[in-house]
């Protein structure tokens, strides 16, 4: 049997991270990872560049969680994107800032991510142990005593730390784990669903632009009657549907309305920076330089070739009639097409493909100034076990980061408080 101050299980950014400062605080720490190396999310984060933060405000950070922000606010203080650049130049990977204030690695390399987080708890002093399964936790008189895992052998702890991540992206070692403890431990769940993830659409001319992205667009999200999300940036055209950084954004609140039973739509503005009078004297503009062409081929300056058709087909204009004939009612109706591009939303990809879970432990259960479990002492959370979601460009790994520093640093000062 082996004896260690704090157990932590799962060696993702929020594991990796709190085992070193465990240690650091003078903790003996043993890091636990099912799978055969550590960090496996991190090192796919980005498309295997790692977007670590977000370079805005911390102060404005908190509205860019739509899971939980709140409970965030001191816990993004304490070890804010500052630090957190700081901390990873320290060991080498400098960062620079690209648009949207993603914060990536100079490198581009989400590997160069996960060897600064493995020096780090080499030189904390951290002993890890891969492919090593936990079946359960352990308890006695109401508190941690330890972890069990799933080769039989015990270790005993007086503190463990759960940074087993969400359900999404299971090859890295997400399963859901975290909730199964849990439930067993009397941890209320909310119910698990996928974050930042693709949108699957009805209509069929989707197929027709698959692989087109979009950049400078506005993608607005409508159920209940009304407009409830704008997001402005960069979207993609897949096979199923859409996909890209504001679609992600949007599919939390997609996702949620569906399941609720509403009609969800969603509405591209291709020209956002326009108001409708000045596309209406763009195309005018348009229409007259290319006055004698047929519609089908007047419109190479207003859209990328591969949208034209679907444009044409939508508008319902015939695509040889020549230019001067398309009369003001049907020029007004194009420009509105253009700034209402209609998609019904069918749902979301499966919670496997998410980049993120929103949902999981109950943070009304965990004490935001340790991460401590309110209900078993000696038992923390961090990261994206947690119910605690971000939107997409560095606000989860950054929310990760920060919630394994406090949850290491608190289960250390417990352990040795307690000898």
């Amino acid at each position: 049997m082996t004896v260690k101050d704090v157990i932590i299980v799962g060696a993702g950014a929020a594991g990796l991270m709190a085992a070193g400062q465990a240690a650091n605080e003078g903790a003996k720490v043993l890091l636990l990872e099912k799978k055969e190396k550590p960090g496996r999310k991190i090192a796919i984060s980005g498309k295997g560049r790692c977007n670590l933060t977000n370079d805005e405000n911390v102060s404005d950070f908190i509205r860019n969680y739509p899971g939980n922000g709140r409970f965030l606010n001191g816990i993004l203080r304490e070890f804010d994107n500052v630090r957190l650049r700081e901390f990873f130049a320290h060991y080498g990977v400098e960062s620079k800032v690209e648009r949207g204030g993603r914060v990536f690695p100079v490198s581009d390399d989400a590997e160069a991510v996960v060897q600064a987080l493995l020096q780090f708890i080499d030189d904390a002093g951290v002993e890890i142990r891969t492919n090593q399964t936990v079946e359960k936790l352990l308890t006695k008189d109401g508190k941690i005593e330890g972890v069990k895992l799933t080769n039989g052998s015990v270790v005993k702890a007086d503190a463990v730390i759960i940074c087993t991540g969400g359900s999404s992206y299971p090859g890295t070692g997400s399963t859901g784990d975290g909730y199964r403890f849990a439930k067993e431990l009397g941890h209320r769940i909310i119910s698990p669903r996928a974050s930042l993830v693709p949108l699957r659409t009805a209509e069929k001319w989707i197929q027709e632009v698959q692989g087109l992205s979009l950049r400078n667009v506005e993608a607005s999200l409508w159920y209940g009657g009304k407009k409830q999300r704008t997001e402005f940036g960069e979207m993609l055209f897949t096979h199923f549907g859409v996909s890209g950084p504001i679609i992600l954004t949007l599919s939390r609140w997609a996702g949620e309305a569906i399941n609720q039973g509403e009609k969800v739509e969603l509405q591209i503005n291709l020209k956002p920076a326009l108001t409708s009078e000045q596309l209406d004297l763009r195309l005018q503009r348009d229409f007259q330089k290319f006055s004698n062409k047929q519609f089908k081929n007047a419109l190479d300056d207003l859209l990328p070739q591969s949208l034209i058709p679907v444009i044409i087909q939508l508008s319902q204009i015939p695509p040889e009639r020549v230019i001067h004939q398309i009369t003001r009612e049907e020029r007004k109706s194009l420009t509105q097409l253009l700034q209402t591009l209609k998609l019904t939303i069918m749902g979301t990809l499966p919670i496997a493909s998410a980049i993120v879970t929103a949902g999981g432990v109950d943070v009304k259960e965990i004490d935001p100034k340790t991460l401590a479990s309110k209900l078993i002492p000696g038992l923390y959370w961090a990261g994206e076990v947690v119910d605690v979601d971000g939107a997409t460009g560095g606000y989860n790994l950054q929310a990760a980061f920060a919630m394994g520093y406090r949850a290491g640093r608190a289960a250390a000062k417990y352990t040795l408080a307690s000898v």
